[in-house]
């Protein structure tokens, strides 16, 4: 069984890579880039050379290629000590036309220009456009920069490089003076005064303040040590990686009495165990200086909803609960009563559920509800458990269906096999043929699929949550696609395309334990 588990596990690792490569090439090589600007307003804006350098900036950031300007390059060269401060203006200066620049900018224009050229870069020059013979146009001026489209492995290294980060003491830059970096273990966290027992690790020198906390929101122990980056996105949720967007908390904000760690007193929705390390920050705004006394100032908000994860996986997993207590009995007796009424009427239903379109029938359900006065969307700002009803029973309903139809099947088969009629002749009952043998076999495959359907619920409904506005997880593949968010596209793929590959080791895992004679040891013949 253990060699079973490794080599699911390396099979599943190599397909969740091979899937984010395929996607990878998809998205940013078979895809036409200029389309991520469809709906990108600053896009607009601009004009001339000004909107040739937004398009491989934003192309840059949206990990297409790697981009690199002439003036970034003069940087790295004061910096090297190659280049001075009194001669970086000059070298930095370059004419409207490469025949007007001097001496020292083309002496440096040169080097650029080979230094990125050996490197596989394209280096383009941008004459300047002029309005008349002396004037330039509106945006129109010169620029010099080097492009290289990033490689398919490149991109797929980096990006699994940085899916999973360690947090420790050397994420502060070295430079930067911030005391003695080290973890400090406390038993009673400060920001409670020091009076409440509530272990904590503070860290210096971290990214994050605190490394592990206990607080009084669900699941009460956090932790900061370990965390997931699945990509940021550039359009949905601009500037937030996917995992935060999906795991973050949402609505308004939950105000209580925060004590800083100045000892300022107010009513405030800043969560201080999130602090993120901010160089600079105190000096450069009052407000943070009035709070914090160092640059840890970068944290969240408590707010009073679920995450988009947290409302799919309530709806999903109530949906899947209620889906299995209604359809195995009721799957059962279909195949206990086959042709009799009770399974004539299961059949119309399964058939109904098959037949209809399942946007007609979740609109169907809505217009029901709606005449029953059940909500028929959904209002973070006045939630109520009345709220989950449709959606959940728009979810269960095709659930239902399917397993019943499935599960009828398997006992049937089961019921006609020959070890049943061999069960018959040695004189067992058939309530004793039923319960040791023709169910526990046909519940086999059934079971299989409990896994995959809890850990489904995570993903969200695409359909259902649209038709009831549910905030939920559902929508943010379709949304990223239509948006051409690419970083959201990946790291979506990356996350369902895991919960596959889990799904299906936790099922065959499952079988076994259910039934001892599955056993996935392979023995020589």
């Amino acid at each position: 069984m253990s060699k079973y588990l490794l080599k699911r596990i390396l099979h599943g690792i190599v397909s969740v890579v091979i899937v984010v490569a395929i996607v990878m090439l998809l998205v940013y090589s078979l895809m036409n880039r200029e389309l991520i600007f469809a709906k990108d307003v600053a896009f607009t804006k601009k004009s001339n050379n000004d909107r040739e350098i937004y398009k491989y900036s934003q192309w840059e950031k949206f990990g297409y290629l790697d981009y690199v300007t002439y003036n970034e390059y003069l940087r790295t060269l004061v910096t090297s000590g190659e280049l001075d401060e009194a001669s970086l203006a000059d070298a930095a200066a370059i004419a409207r036309t490469p025949d007007l620049d001097s001496d020292i900018t083309k002496t440096y224009v040169e080097k650029f220009t080979e230094h990125y050229e050996s490197q596989g870069y394209t280096v383009v020059r941008l004459d300047a456009v002029m309005l008349t013979g002396r004037k330039v146009d509106t945006g129109g001026r010169q620029q010099l920069f080097a492009y290289k489209d990033r490689p398919l492995l490149g991109r797929l290294a980096s990006f699994f490089a940085g899916v999973v980060t360690i947090d420790n003491i050397h994420y502060v830059d070295e430079s930067v003076d911030i005391g003695e970096r080290k973890l400090t273990f406390t038993a009673y966290d400060p920001l409670y005064g020091g009076e409440k027992f509530s272990p904590a690790i503070i860290g210096n020198g971290t990214r994050h303040k605190y490394l592990m906390y206990f607080d009084d929101q669900f699941p009460y122990f956090h932790q900061n040590v370990i965390t997931i980056k699945l990509g940021m996105s550039y359009s949905i949720n601009k500037g937030i990686d996917v995992f935060d967007t999906m795991s973050t908390s949402q609505g308004a904000y939950i105000r209580r009495t925060v004590t800083y760690p100045t000892g300022l007193v107010e009513e405030s929705a800043d969560d201080l165990h999130t602090a993120v390390y901010s160089q600079g920050s105190r000096d450069a705004a009052a407000m943070y200086s009035d709070r914090y006394v160092d640059d840890y100032t970068s944290v969240t908000t408590y707010k009073g909803n679920k995450s988009k994860t947290g409302y799919s996986f309530t709806i999903g997993i109530i949906s899947t609960l209620a889906a299995y207590v209604l359809a195995v009995p009721l799957g059962i007796t279909m195949a206990r009563k086959k042709d009799k009424l009770l399974d004539k009427l299961g059949t119309l239903y399964i058939v109904f559920i098959m037949a209809v379109p399942s946007l007609a029938y979740i609109f169907m359900f809505k217009a029901i509800g709606g005449k029953l006065g059940l909500p028929t969307t959904f209002n973070m700002d006045g939630e109520t458990a009345l709220m989950y009803a449709l959606p959940i029973i728009s979810l269960a309903l095709p659930s239902i269906a399917n397993l019943m139809k499935w599960l009828r099947r398997y006992m049937i088969d089961q019921m006609n096999s020959d070890y049943v009629k061999f069960a018959r002749s040695g004189g067992l009952s058939e309530n004793e043929i039923f319960s040791k043998h023709i169910l526990k076999n046909a519940a086999i495959p059934i079971i299989h699929g409990i896994p995959g359907s809890v850990l489904g619920a995570l993903t969200g409904a695409i359909i259902t949550e649209r038709v009831y506005l549910v905030p939920g997880a559902g929508n943010l593949l379709t949304n990223a696609i239509n948006n051409y968010d690419n970083g959201v596209i990946v790291g979506l793929t990356l996350f369902y395309a895991t919960l596959s590959i889990v799904s299906i080791i936790l099922g065959d895992i499952l079988m076994a334990l259910v039934d001892p004679r599955i056993n996935f040891t392979s023995k020589a013949r």
